[in-house]
């Protein structure tokens, strides 16, 4: 086979594409904008940078991403091989070390005899051979206002999206604060930040009124709910952080027996256990506000902010108008997305974007039937979401059990159910001939 494929991004879904594409005899050219040129939320030269959160979120069968991990696990995916050689402890969630999954990811798509990296900005959009493109949520301006102007009719759409601030663990008052799960799910990974009523009310109300950072065209109403800032989150209402990020359910504190009255968690972000992230606080405060207002949590009063929140732009495209259930464009097939440029929301799901992308494009090149992943699965259900024509108001979507087709018989307990719809799921991924 001569016919190569040029990938542009290499991102997560990027770099998944092109492994599942490379292992499976085909030619990639691959094309990442880094080191040459980044965007204010990247800070390494290496692929499939995590930008934002360093976990991929629950691992449990009883949740829906846990179900598309697994099923990732059982199609040999590069970025899940990578991310459970490179975990860190965080309860029932699987998170990384970040520069030690990244650095492995670019190893082996470095190294692979069928890639060939190329350093540099794509501007326009090949207008010939097959093309994935998979340029992500910071898709630069000049293929940005290319890929507007190619696909105009499709209402193509923009939001912003947030990255949370790091502290140093030394930095951590710990009689402020204790380990715990929530739930005393899993181990007690999480370091939990208690605070009082009052303590809680200073903060809300400094929150609510510190100054951000300029943000050209943001809106609330344009911000992916998965992703809120804390801030924005913060203006709802008095008690909204209360059942969101800050919510104590569930964490009891040794010191006291009860459950405290809001609850900060951080979440260990490199192996070494030197590095936290505060869960839930993606945000674009500016930076010395962000200071000020997160040290005002007990815990945190001396806290090291080795990394600040930052505000950044993300792309997506009205997919449900352009794509079909492999990614790719209606009436010219040559091209195919992937990645959270497709509305997929979250690293999983941008990975399994990337993945089906690529193996549906091989067999096609290679004459081969497709294998259209059954709704039934993880993988499939996302897919066929994204394609879904019916949908009116399309949003990004993070993987959930909602857009899977229903059991057609009851089962006693949500989490019954769902453990019931994941074994249905891996049966049938069993049947299929990858």
């Amino acid at each position: 086979m001569t016919e190569t494929v040029t990938i542009i991004g290499a991102g997560l879904a990027g770099s998944e594409a092109a492994w599942q594409l490379a292992n499976r005899g085909i030619a990639v050219e691959l094309w990442e904008m880094k080191p040459t040129q980044k965007t204010p939320a990247h800070h390494s030269n290496d692929f499939a940078e995590l930008v934002c959160s360093n976990s991929l979120r629950s691992d449990q069968l009883e949740n829906a991403v846990g179900l598309l991990k697994e099923e990732l696990r059982r199609l040999d995916s590069l970025i899940l091989r990578c991310a459970d050689a490179h975990r860190v402890a965080a309860g029932g969630a699987l998170a990384v070390d970040r520069e030690g999954f990244s650095r492995a990811v670019t190893q082996a798509i470095r190294t692979h005899p069928n890639i060939t990296v190329h350093e540099g900005e794509v501007t326009e959009i090949p207008s010939t051979g097959q093309v994935i493109i998979a340029s992500g949520p910071l898709t630069s301006d000049a293929l940005a206002k290319a890929i507007a102007t190619r696909f105009a009719e499709t209402g193509y759409l923009h939001f912003y999206d947030a990255a949370a601030p790091l502290v140093t663990f030394e930095s951590v008052d710990m009689e402020q604060a204790f380990f715990a799960s929530r739930y005393d799910k899993g181990t007690p990974d999480y370091i939990n930040c208690p605070l009082t009523e009052e303590e809680y009310q200073e903060f809300w109300k400094e929150l609510c009124s510190a100054e951000e950072a300029p943000v050209h065209g943001f809106e609330d109403k344009k911000v992916f709910e998965g992703c809120m800032p804390v801030e924005v989150l913060a203006r709802r209402g008095e008690q909204t952080l209360c059942y969101g990020p800050l919510k104590p359910r569930g964490l009891r504190d040794p010191k006291t027996g009860r459950e405290p009255f809001a609850v900060v968690q951080l979440r260990r972000d490199n192996a070494e256990g030197s590095l936290y992230n505060l869960v839930g606080f993606q945000t674009h405060l500016k930076f010395p506000e962000q200071k000020r207002v997160f040290s005002l949590i007990p815990a945190l009063r001396n806290a090291e902010f080795v990394r600040y929140g930052v505000m950044h732009r993300n792309t997506y495209l009205n997919s449900p108008k352009l794509l079909n259930r492999y990614y790719q464009v209606k009436g010219e097939e040559r091209l195919t997305f992937a990645g959270q440029i497709t509305g997929v929301e979250g690293y999983v799901e941008s990975t399994a974007s990337g993945y089906l992308a690529a193996v549906e494009l091989a067999r096609r090149m290679q004459g081969k039937e497709p294998l259209n992943f059954p709704p039934e699965t993880a993988l499939g259900a996302l897919a066929l979401y994204i394609s879904n024509e019916s949908v009116s108001d399309f949003q990004p979507m993070n993987v959930n059990f909602g857009i899977i087709p229903p059991l057609g018989y009851r089962v006693k307990g949500k989490r019954n159910k769902n453990a019931v719809l994941s074994q249905r799921a891996l049966d049938c991924l069993e049947t299929l001939p990858v």
